[in-house]
């Protein structure tokens, strides 16, 4: 009788799936976000960058809306769209593709108009006027303190040096950057 009893077959199947990072698409796109977001994070939270976003023609939502369109490329190492940018946002909230869109359009306007302002002060000889040797005085220090940020030493008796040049600059650069935004130290 027992053997007509046909005993239920068992199978061994794994409780829990097997989750590899390496092979989920999704899993990379959460991780460039997160480095898109490291980066635009560290990048508007720069103490030089405050100061220039503040007295630049770009909102803070601009800037960071055209830092993603121009870098998280870079990152991806592909062509990315403008709804998968979009999701880059550091805001919490869900931004739609063509709030994303209306966005990056006021801040290329915005850097076109101030290139054209520099380059109409240029033409009418604006730049030839004393008045405007700080902000040339400035423009150079920050291109040296970028400089000195590409050519940090290997070595660490020579990176200690480094660093103390480059905290000294990028403090001459805050006062002269803030002497320079207020209306009275400005132009004049």
């Amino acid at each position: 009788m027992l053997s007509r009893i046909k005993a239920p077959v068992l199978k061994a199947e794994p409780v829990y799936r097997t989750v590899s990072i390496q092979h989920s698409p999704g899993s990379r796109s959460l991780k460039l976000k997160e480095s898109v977001q490291a980066w635009l994070q560290g990048s508007v939270s720069d103490p030089i960058v405050a100061i220039l976003a503040k007295n630049s023609h770009l909102t803070r939502t601009q800037l960071e809306t055209l830092l993603i369109d121009i870098l998280s490329e870079n990152f991806s190492g592909k062509q990315l769209k403008y709804d998968e940018k979009a999701k880059f946002r550091l805001t919490k909230a869900q931004i739609s593709r063509g709030a994303f869109n209306r966005t990056l359009k006021q801040a290329k306007d915005n850097v076109i108009k101030s290139i054209y302002t520099v380059l109409l002060l240029g033409y009418l000889g604006v730049f030839e006027d004393t008045t405007l040797n700080p902000y040339l005085e400035v423009a150079n220090k920050l291109h040296t303190y970028v400089e000195a940020y590409k050519d940090i030493p290997n070595k660490n008796a020579e990176l200690s040096d480094h660093l103390k040049v480059i905290e000294m600059i990028r403090e001459e650069l805050e006062t002269s950057l803030k002497q320079l935004s207020s209306p009275s130290e400005g132009m004049t």
